[in-house]
């Protein structure tokens, strides 16, 4: 057996410093590299794939000839798609991080956190005249947390238009909207940074990739962006959208690619130590790990579905050898945790 390190992302939390990337990387085993990346061992995908099993995933990988590489297909169908066979009126196929994602994947208070990601909606698109969303930060905990707290969504209108919404309390209002029809069957990138707090800021622009030009952009330098009894914030994304007009909606398919959530905190330092942690396999099948810094308390490797192959509690040591001689052949994550550190690694046994 031979280990070869594979590098698809890098997971740095450092003193308020952190980053999480989620590309495909191409066909076959969609829901578990997603799975891998938000919430390692847990579910942060919600299909309609209960009521639609003869479909298949409602999630997979294309290979895309515009951006010349692997991206996300998000499917939904009129019928028979609902969400998650719990409500009927509304049909929803989505990603998140969650309570069980790693902490540098949930916003918290007087953080800065900036969200990345592409996505294409395809010609002809059709929106719901209520809602059909493609992004959500939603707030967890508290009174108000079934309120998302920012809303992208389409809706159709005259003309069908592109809506940014914000709801304080239990109210949206529409902060900014623009006509919908630029922004269709072209590659969009998005950049949104929030500072979670009572006195927030938030700022979105969305480009179009073949030529950079903003097609959509909106910034507030107070606002409130943190609740009251709030624990955390999470991203939302795919298609959520209403039934209650389903004669408007045909079958879609929306694109997704190069996701990308990091935490920003410029008044903190960087620890090098972090970047210089080595890992290489040695003859007897041992995965040698060295230059540990002492912040790291635990190393755990994860198969690709989530599932807990190994734990290594760190003590003052730099540097540990670790048996994988027994594990199948496939991808796995190595996840290095400690104080105020996260730092994960996915490495293919072959």
């Amino acid at each position: 057996m031979k280990l070869v390190l594979k590098l698809v992302f890098l997971l740095l939390l450092n003193y308020g410093y952190g980053q999480v990337v989620l590309d495909a990387d191409g066909p076959g085993n969609t829901y578990e590299l997603i799975t891998s990346v938000l919430a390692p061992g847990y579910n942060p995908i919600e299909t309609p794939d209960c009521s639609h099993p003869e479909f298949g995933d409602h999630i997979d990988e294309i290979f895309d000839e515009e951006l010349n590489a692997h991206v996300f297909r998000f499917h939904i169908h009129v019928t028979p798609d609902n969400d998650r066979c719990i409500n009927f009126d509304r049909q929803r196929n989505e990603i998140k991080s969650y309570s069980q994602s790693p902490d540098n994947l949930l916003g918290i208070e007087n953080e800065t956190v900036q969200y990345k990601w592409k996505f294409k909606l395809a010609s002809g698109f059709q929106s719901s005249p209520n809602f059909t969303h493609i992004h959500q930060l939603k707030s967890v905990g508290g009174s108000l947390e079934s309120m998302p707290m920012y809303t992208l969504t389409t809706r159709k209108g005259n003309p069908d238009r592109l809506e940014l919404r914000y709801a304080e309390t239990s109210s949206q209002i529409t902060l900014s909207q623009t006509d919908l029809a630029p922004l269709i069957g072209t590659w969009l990138e998005v950049t949104e940074t929030i500072t979670y707090s009572t006195d927030g800021t938030y700022e979105i622009t969305i480009k179009r990739v073949s030529d950079e030009e903003t097609l959509f952009s909106y910034s507030n330098n107070s606002i409130i962006n943190w609740r009251p009894g709030a624990e955390f914030v999470r991203p939302k994304w795919g298609i959520y959208r209403s039934l209650l007009n389903d004669q408007d909606l045909r079958d879609e398919e929306v694109l997704f690619a190069n996701f990308s959530v990091e935490e920003i905190d410029l008044s903190s330092a960087e620890n090098p130590a972090i970047n210089e942690i080595s890992i290489a396999t040695l003859a007897d099948n041992r995965l040698y790990i060295k230059n540990i810094p002492g912040e790291i308390t635990s190393i755990q490797i994860f198969s690709i579905d989530g599932r807990k192959m190994m734990e290594e509690k760190i003590g003052s040591t730099s540097e540990v050898n670790l048996d994988v001689s027994s594990f199948p052949k496939g991808i796995y994550m190595i996840n290095f945790q400690g104080n105020h550190v996260n730092l994960a690694k996915i490495i293919t046994v072959q």
